[in-house]
């Protein structure tokens, strides 16, 4: 049940932020649900392995500044799904870094609510 609340919970920030950000662009309720697994997806199987390059790349500062580390690796995440699907579609790597943030805080708040 967990997995499913945090999943409705990614599709609501990702809608959200495409409705608040004029850089981003997310085709319907449906498209932001697809956009969610595929972050998902993409957070499991490629989000630790960037976090430990950066970390080994930056001599451990990286980890040391995990939120920003997080946040540049979340973006990157964004991109990604953007030039995989059609569902999504952002205006640069700076407003990819804007609705990352977005998303988080979002998120982080959705969470908090539904989940406490």
């Amino acid at each position: 049940m967990n997995f499913l609340l945090s999943w409705l919970i990614l599709t609501v920030s990702v809608w959200l932020t495409a409705y608040l950000l004029p850089g981003v662009k997310v085709k319907s309720f449906g498209s932001a649900f697809l956009v969610a697994a595929i972050l998902g997806v993409l957070n499991a199987l490629l989000g630790w392995l960037f976090f430990t390059v950066f970390t080994i790349a930056t001599l451990g500062l990286a980890w040391l500044l995990a939120f920003i580390t997080r946040w540049i690796i979340d973006a990157i995440m964004l991109s990604i799904t953007a030039s995989i699907t059609d569902a999504i579609s952002i205006d640069g790597f700076r407003w990819s870094l804007i609705a990352a943030l977005v998303m988080s805080v979002l998120g982080t708040l959705g969470q908090y609510l539904l989940l406490r």
